[in-house]
């Protein structure tokens, strides 16, 4: 079996990952669209992948300071409630229904960040 794929995609979702820019978003269009599997499965994968990056990340940026804990710490604490709603609508959403999400949240995203100076 040939890993190479694989391997690019899980060093460049880490790239992107650990600089905050949709690492997670990349593994998960990859895993989708070359390997065939379901939205929520890729979903899944991507986010069990996201737990070692971000910790590698935390641990990196509070070394260099690079952290504002007044801003962090409710994100944190909203993302947290967040992700518990995400799951729960994401298991009654149809899997058709949610690829389109996720795509148009992604066109959207990418948008936005093109017409940004």
């Amino acid at each position: 079996m040939n890993y190479i794929p694989y391997i690019c995609a899980g060093v460049i979702s880490g790239i992107f990952a650990s600089m905050g820019v949709g690492g997670n978003g990349i593994l998960i269009m990859y895993l989708t669209l070359f390997l065939g599997m379901s939205q929520r499965m890729s979903q899944g994968i991507g986010l069990f992948f996201f737990i070692p990056v971000a910790a590698v990340s935390t641990v990196i940026y509070v070394a260099k300071k690079l952290i504002v804990w007044k801003i962090a710490v409710p994100c944190i604490l909203i993302g947290v409630i967040g992700s518990f709603l995400g799951f729960y609508l994401g298991g009654l959403i149809d899997q058709k229904l949610l690829s389109k999400i996720f795509g148009g949240i992604f066109l959207i995203t990418g948008i936005t960040q093109f017409i940004k100076k």
